[in-house]
This record gives structure tokens, sequence and C-alpha cells, in this order.
């Protein structure tokens, strides 16, 4: 099923699904994304790979309203520490994009994660970001060790 063939399916899921190991949400481009000519205004990625790990979180059972109650102990948060991010090709107004990311690693406080932004199968933009967990205090708190299964989906048999 295609990206396009997903989209028409009301029954998609909202907030995308993991497919071989990888976390897949689709996407649209409104004109809010964009600038005047059409085209996304480069800050917007930073939005669209928001939502893509965002979504891989709320499916992986890790909720932030959860943390923010302070449900595990105390309130936590997540915080970007670094991205990098590869401008390919530029996607345009009303474009469906793929959002894939998937865990490379997880490690003490921090997770490495691979984004990509796909139209119609090609790369638009790939990022890797870097994120941790921090206290109240803005301290980083250790990767629960329960949640690591959910973040390291296998990819489908």
């Amino acid at each position: 099923m295609s990206a396009r063939d997903d989209l028409q399916n009301p029954a998609a899921p909202l907030a995308g699904e993991f497919v071989d190991g990888r976390h897949v949400l689709l996407a649209r481009v409104y004109f809010a994304d964009t600038d005047f000519t059409g085209v996304v205004y480069h800050a917007r990625y930073l939005e669209f790979f928001e939502r893509g790990r965002s979504d891989f979180l709320r499916l992986a059972g890790v909720h932030h309203t959860e943390l923010q109650a302070g449900l595990h102990g105390e309130k936590l948060a997540w915080v970007v520490k670094r991205m990098e991010i590869d401008f390919r090709a530029p996607a345009k107004i009303d474009d469906i994009l793929t959002i894939v990311t998937r865990t490379e690693e997880v490690s003490g406080a921090r997770i490495r994660m691979a984004q990509q932004l796909l139209r119609d199968g090609s790369v638009l933009v790939e990022a890797k970001v870097e994120a941790a967990i921090i206290g109240e205090g803005g301290r980083p708190r250790r990767f629960p060790r329960q949640w690591i299964p959910a973040f390291m989906p296998q990819a489908d048999a």
C-alpha cells in the first residue's frame, strides 16, 4: 500500500505506525508551511520532524502528558541536544510527505534517532537527532530500561 493509498483510508492511524522497525507518519504540506514561493520554509522541516518523534513516542507508550504529570516519580521532559539536517530537495504546497523515524541508539539519558522526510519515496530532507530526558531541575535522567524495547522496535518478519 502506498502512502497515497493509506491517506485515502479513513481508518489510517492518526499517529502513524511502526513498519519494519521504523515509525512512519503521513503529513500534508499546508499553505502555512510554505514561504511566498509555495516551497516549505526551512524551519518548518523541524516541525515535521518533531511530529514524527512525538508520534513515535506516543506509539511507543511514552506520553508527554504522563511525563509532565510526574507519573514516573518526578516530572520529566525531552530536550533536543543536537540536530544535523541535510536538505536535498524542497517540499511544496499540497505535497503528501512521509516522515520516517527510527532509533539508532539508546544510552544513559540520551537517544539518537535518524529521520527522513520523503515525497513519493524520494528523500527530501534527512536529520540526525540526539535527545535527552531531563528532570524538573534540568538535570539529565537515565533512560528507563522498560522503555528500551519500545524504542528499539524490531523489523517486521
